[in-house]
């Protein structure tokens, strides 16, 4: 972190990645709990000389900047107030004459965590949002899982015979993809002679036990059932759109896998391709049929990484699928040991699962190693949609993908690229796009250009240059872009014209048409009997209950806008943070018609 950096920052608030203390003349005893939290989650930047006031960071400066410094890096070195050893290197500040530390927190390897405070496992922190909070007793069992030098899917199961587990159909199953994917191996016929060549049956006192990875992937319900008293999957189709979707609403189509994990995989599949388009087209080449759905890649890519990536010892939480509209959305238990930017990457990563991986990558069910998640990426780029939505919860430890229904190249967008005078290859169109679509105020990161299928950070950083050069993007830092506030202004114009083209498709340009026949949602209705002066956008989201800025001027106020309902208090100015929307006589005329 440099001074400009840091001084932005300061412009903000704390956050996971963000703590500051005062520290004037000691290290205060709550840092570190903070270093335990940033050790334990993601890592994150703990600055002394900072403090809080009425809900600003205000410098007041390290009054005795060696011996506080001093003080703190000998106790993290120590490895006695800590049960780790925790490397950081100190950052001096000097702000408005006064001494500012900046120190980086990393997050410490899975073999060691968690980093607990006096020698007791119970004194483990995670970073929440801006606080850090102790370990519940469930979350310390996760961690100490994860550490564990014998991976737990790999664990003999003593207490069970092998010859009495194994559902010998999906043994059968399995050996047949095998044979059929590796034909250069010897074929082992007897099942349980097969498993026990794959170490899914070990011998030991001279009697045969699965192991935990061979019961999960091939066991018959009941012994599945006994080790995992929870279900591997639970799979909702819902037929509504996820914004329109609460959890009170009834699904419409669910099933709860309590079978092993390939009868689990089977099932799913037969599942989705009831409700998979599934286009005709022929191989060129080969001229042979090609009926695959154009997303059955990331499908099951995500499908399977849900399968085989998931943390089978927490038995409160289940992995789930839910397949909306317009996204589908796999939660898991189980974080990634990567960051979000490692997962991009075509290297091989460290896993939950070991053996439960390499039994799906052996018969060609999951991509080479490392590369499962470049694949869902690849595949939902080449349909033009916007990237997948991935969230790693290191704290929580869970794992989320989500996979959007949505065009990242707009009619809106298309509008604009012909105003631009800029000529741009479609990779560079692609990026620009992206950072027009992204909420207010998220940062354009090159982790988000590489989702586009851009393999290298540097090439991310090429693209991103060349835009910044066209006048396109501004840089935030080294890091991190934004599209430029014009070409914001411009984007905006364009997508009211486009709901304005839509509005007026659907309900014609006759004002006699204003009323009911505009369609207007409910939300919509009961914003404008509100509106009677100019009020900003957050007045307006409280009014109908959404908290999305992005969502809701999509779906209420983009739509009124281009219905001349509502205009905006600076129209030249769009993105403007002082901008207010109020009714146009004809958005008046519709709320009193309607309150009549």
């Amino acid at each position: 972190m440099n001074q400009d950096e840091l001084l932005a920052r300061l412009n903000g608030i704390e956050w996971n990645d963000f703590e500051c203390k005062k520290a004037q003349r000691a290290v205060p005893e709550d840092a570190y709990k903070t270093v335990s939290a940033f050790a334990n989650t993601a890592g994150g930047w703990l600055v002394f000389g900072v403090s809080e006031a009425n809900g600003r960071l205000e410098v007041t400066g390290v009054e005795e900047p060696d011996k506080v410094q001093n003080d703190f890096l000998a106790v993290l070195r120590g490895g006695q107030k800590l049960n780790r050893v925790i490397r950081v290197t100190p950052h001096r500040f000097e702000l408005e004459g006064k001494h500012v530390f900046a120190f980086h927190i990393p997050e410490m390897p899975r073999l060691e965590k968690p980093v607990y405070l006096k020698g007791d496992p119970r004194q483990s922190y995670l970073r929440r949002g801006a606080g850090d909070e102790q370990f519940t007793q469930s979350e310390l069992e996760r961690f100490l899982r994860d550490a564990a030098q014998e991976r737990y899917d790999g664990t003999v199961l003593t207490e069970l015979a092998a010859d009495a587990c194994f559902d010998l159909d999906t043994v059968k199953w399995y050996q047949a993809q095998f044979a059929r994917r590796n034909p250069e191996h010897t074929e082992i016929t007897d099942p349980i002679a097969f498993l026990l060549n794959w170490n899914f049956v070990v011998e030991q006192g001279g009697k045969l036990h699965p192991t935990r990875a061979g019961v999960l992937l091939f066991g018959t319900g009941r012994f599945v059932r006994q080790i995992l008293p929870r279900p591997v999957l639970d799979y909702q189709r819902i037929d509504t759109a996820f914004e329109q979707w609460s959890a009170e609403q009834r699904w419409h189509d669910r099933y709860v896998f309590e079978e092993n994990v390939f009868q689990t995989w089977q099932g799913l599949v037969t599942r989705y391709m009831r409700i998979a388009e599934h286009p005709f087209s022929l191989d060129p080449a080969t001229l042979r049929r090609n009926d695959d759905p154009p997303d059955y890649v990331a499908f099951r890519e995500a499908a399977i990484n849900l399968l085989i990536h998931q943390d089978y010892g927490d038995h409160g939480r289940k992995a789930s699928i839910k397949l909306f509209t317009d996204r589908t959305v796999f939660w898991n238990p189980g974080d990634a040991f990567a960051t979000e930017a490692e997962l991009l990457d075509p290297t091989e990563k460290e896993v939950r699962n070991p053996a439960i991986v390499k039994a799906f990558r052996r018969i060609g069910l999951s991509d080479q190693a490392g590369t499962g998640i470049r694949a869902i990426f690849r595949n939902w780029h080449e349909l033009g949609r916007t990237p997948p939505q991935l969230k790693n919860d290191k704290a929580r430890k869970e794992f989320e993908l989500v996979l959007v229904n949505k065009p990242l190249v707009t009619e809106a967008m298309q509008r604009l690229r012909q105003t631009l005078g800029a000529n741009l290859t479609p990779e560079q169109a692609d990026v620009l796009a992206l950072s027009l679509s992204l909420p207010d105020g998220e940062p354009l990161t090159l982790t988000a250009i590489r989702s586009l299928g851009i393999s290298t950070t540097q090439q991310a950083r090429a693209v991103a240059d060349h835009l910044v050069r066209q006048q396109l993007l501004d840089p935030l830092s080294d890091t991190q872009f934004q599209a430029r506030e014009a070409i914001r202004q411009r984007f905006a114009q364009e997508a009211q014209a486009q709901a304005r083209d839509q509005a007026g498709a659907k309900s014609g340009p006759s004002r006699d048409q204003v009323g009911p026949k505009l369609g207007l949602s409910a939300e919509q209705h009961r914003m404008l009997a509100q509106m009677t002066d100019e009020h900003d956008v957050a007045t307006l989201m409280q009014w109908v209950g959404r908290s999305n800025r992005s969502k809701f001027r999509e779906v209420v106020l983009t739509p009124l806008l281009a219905l001349d309902l509502v205009e905006m208090t600076i129209p030249d100015k769009p993105q403007s943070s002082k901008q207010c929307y109020r009714l146009t006589a004809q958005g008046k005329a519709l709320r009193d018609e309607v309150g009549q």
